[in-house]
């Protein structure tokens, strides 16, 4: 049986927290299945931020991600879903209904989708500087989306332990020159770790890690009391995965913070899905895509068996 669209005094078929490649594609989908369909999006993701990726198909020569998120809404839009600024603070259920409270006021909904990604974690520096060292390249985050673009170049990763290593292992399959230089103090490495980074050239200075300056294209900071200049770097310190909101009604999470999902994009609470990067998985805006398709194919699914079962 169809769904059929509600007016506009009845609860939403389906609330979408996060506006990025997520959220959006998953506004496409609920749209086009005909279910009444809301994205809040507090703004601030990290696919904002991406001064151009490379590896997103269809785009040869690379798309800034602003620009990708600005076509990805204007289709949401053309197919009539509704996108609104505001930071969604609170879910609370009722009945089979979910209430969530935004900075607008409140919005009760059949079905939830979380997609509200997570937020790295930045070195020691102000953010305008960080945000102009993003923007020239000098600061990047993602070595799967950009190792490409280092290839022969000097690459710090900041960062120690078991995170820090592995990025700097990866990155050395594209550039001789990795430098992994511990944040905060003296490196967090097991005896194997620095055997593996010995064998494989990279150096480690030790913390703490500050000072950081754009220099003639380069960015400079100092290591333990050593000014040293690379062509990127690499902030391996972790992120916050805002899966709070999901946390806060029972979802079940891992340590770090994602949320537990089904091979069908359902949280352990009925009618409450996530997709993105709050999910575990590459942290790719492809990635997230396809488990957006996947989330909103599943909630149209789901509503219309609760509607069967109503009936």
């Amino acid at each position: 049986m169809p769904l059929a669209r509600i007016d506009d005094d009845e609860p939403l078929d389906c609330l979408i927290i996060g506006g990025g490649p997520a959220g959006l594609t998953a506004a496409i989908y609920c749209a086009r299945f005909l279910l009444t369909t809301l994205v809040i999006d507090a703004g601030g993701g990290r696919a904002a931020s991406i001064p151009r990726t490379h590896n997103h198909a269809a785009f040869p020569g690379g798309i800034a991600g602003r620009e990708l998120l600005d076509r990805i809404a204007e289709q949401a839009r053309e197919n009539g879903a509704t996108i609104a600024t505001g930071r969604v603070t609170a879910i609370r259920r009722r009945g089979p209904l979910f209430i969530a409270e935004h900075d607008g006021g409140i919005v009760v909904a059949r079905s939830v989708l979380l997609a509200t990604g997570i937020e790295d974690h930045r070195p020691a520096m102000d953010a305008v500087s960080h945000d102009d060292a993003l923007a020239r390249g000098l600061i990047r985050y993602c070595p799967i989306c950009d190792g490409f673009e280092v290839r022969d170049k000097e690459v710090a990763v900041i960062g120690t332990g078991s995170h820090g290593a592995r990025e700097a292992r990866f990155l050395r399959s594209y550039t001789r020159f990795v430098t992994l230089v511990a944040a905060d103090g003296p490196h967090d490495l097991s005896a194997d770790e620095r055997k593996e980074l010995d064998r494989l050239g990279v150096t480690t200075p030790d913390g703490p890690t500050k000072d950081f300056r754009v220099e003639d294209d380069k960015l400079s900071l100092t290591a333990n009391g050593k000014r040293l200049s690379f062509d990127t770097a690499y902030p391996a310190l972790g992120a916050t995965i805002h899966s709070e909101l999901a946390v806060s009604l029972g979802a079940a999470a891992r340590d770090g913070g994602c949320l537990l999902v089904d091979d069908h994009a359902r949280t352990s609470i009925a009618g409450l899905y996530a997709a993105g990067d709050v999910v575990l998985g590459l942290d790719q805006i492809s990635g997230a895509m396809g488990q957006a398709a996947l989330a909103a194919t599943t909630i149209r699914n789901d509503l219309a068996e609760q509607a069967e079962r109503v009936r």
